[in-house]
């Protein structure tokens, strides 16, 4: 966490934390391809639904109504490291902190509904996923 930095306060930061997430899942090795490549991802249509959808989660100001679930699949917990590294090198408070606990529950949920209801969620034997208590990645520049 980043002790100096102000929380997220409304879109306009969401906008940049997407921004620099983004920026870096593009880049990932392991998930990047999935966008770029796979989805075809284009950051300049996906960041305002995206941002939608965050300020949705955190302020319930947004309309969002499209499916979550389809564009997370490639890699749970490779998407969670980066959205706690890009929030931990950009803000602090409680809304950082709802923001990346939201991110895990639903990194959660997604695995869940891959995987089905009894899924090892603890990462054992899953393809893909990086449990939570693994993350190493703590900031990102």
């Amino acid at each position: 966490m980043n002790r100096f930095a102000a929380d997220i306060s409304g879109r306009a930061d969401l906008d940049v934390v997407l921004r620099r997430f983004y920026t870096a899942a593009f880049a990932d090795p392991r998930i990047g391809p999935y966008f770029t490549r796979i989805a075809g991802t284009d950051l300049d249509v996906h960041l305002p639904r995206i941002t939608d959808f965050w300020e949705r989660a955190l302020f319930r100001t947004a309309p969002y109504r499209r499916n979550a679930f389809a564009p997370h699949a490639a890699d749970f917990g490779r998407w969670v490291q980066l959205w706690h590294a890009t929030i931990d090198g950009l803000h602090s408070g409680p809304n950082a902190e709802r923001a990346k606990a939201q991110g895990e529950r639903i990194a959660l949920t997604l695995h869940r509904r891959l995987a089905g209801p009894d899924a090892d969620l603890r990462g054992e034997g899953t393809t893909g996923f990086v449990p939570l208590a693994a993350l190493e990645l703590r900031s990102a520049a």
